[in-house]
């Protein structure tokens, strides 16, 4: 069987820290890396080299379970024409109305859906199909708040408690690969990705074109966040764009 790679997501990640663009190494704090002092600015070169989206992620505010980095996301949306996806402290109803408002296009949910599942289902009903579950894995188990703690939930057992609702998909993160460059878990990715209805952004570990084109052809993943790689200069968007 043949998949459209066409189809498929390349999305550049903008991940902010104290109001620059960094990158961890799995998640942990303390390993902060500033490839940018203005997140707006590497926005719009990824737009410039052909992103159809942009994942933005407030370190800050997943820490410590606010958003702290508002204005940046603000400025973020008002440079580019493309959509926005935007995650990070996202816990109470009237921080995503926020977030919407200022234009962005979907938000990612990923401790509320375990500590207050009730507030997930009120914003799914209010913004159909424009909320992504996150699902950040660590040895099969989702991690919430920042990563720091980790649940008791499978990642297949909770995301199979929301695929029948109304929302955009999955982020399916494997924490122990993310901005390692050591490639993705391909394994765990197509497990998830077979168990679960809606569409998959796999997230973690990419290094190469060569990791690119295997996560596209795994049935029901839709797209793929590059950060790392990207800043390191291991690949260039224009050429996986291409």
């Amino acid at each position: 069987m043949r998949y459209n790679i066409r189809m498929f997501e390349v999305i550049p990640a903008i991940d902010i820290k104290e109001g620059k663009c960094v990158r961890l190494f799995k998640g942990l704090s303390n390993t902060a890396k500033v490839y940018y002092e203005d997140p707006a600015e590497v926005a719009v070169k990824w737009e410039s080299e052909g992103a159809k989206r942009i994942h933005v992620v407030d370190l800050d505010g997943a820490f410590e379970g606010l958003p702290k980095n508002f204005k940046v996301l603000e400025r973020i949306v008002k440079s580019v024409r493309i959509p926005v996806q935007f995650g990070g402290g996202i816990r109470e109803k009237d921080t995503a109305r926020a977030i919407f408002e200022v234009g962005v296009d979907r938000i990612i949910l990923g401790t509320v859906v375990v500590k207050k599942p009730q507030l997930a289902l009120e914003l799914i009903e209010e913004f159909p199909q424009r909320i992504l579950v996150g699902i950040d894995a660590k040895e099969g188990r989702v991690a919430i708040k920042g990563w720091v703690e980790v649940s008791e939930f499978s990642a297949i057992e909770l995301a199979k408690r929301w695929e029948n609702l109304e929302i955009a998909g999955f982020v399916y993160t494997d924490i122990l690969r993310d901005g390692t460059l050591s490639s993705p878990n391909f394994n765990a990715i197509e497990e998830f990705a077979k168990s679960v209805k809606k569409p998959v952004i796999a997230s973690g570990g990419v290094s190469s074109k060569e990791d690119i084109k295997k996560l596209a052809r795994i049935p029901n993943v839709s797209g793929v966040i590059v950060g790392k790689a990207l800043y390191e200069g291991r690949i260039r968007l224009t050429e996986l764009l291409s």
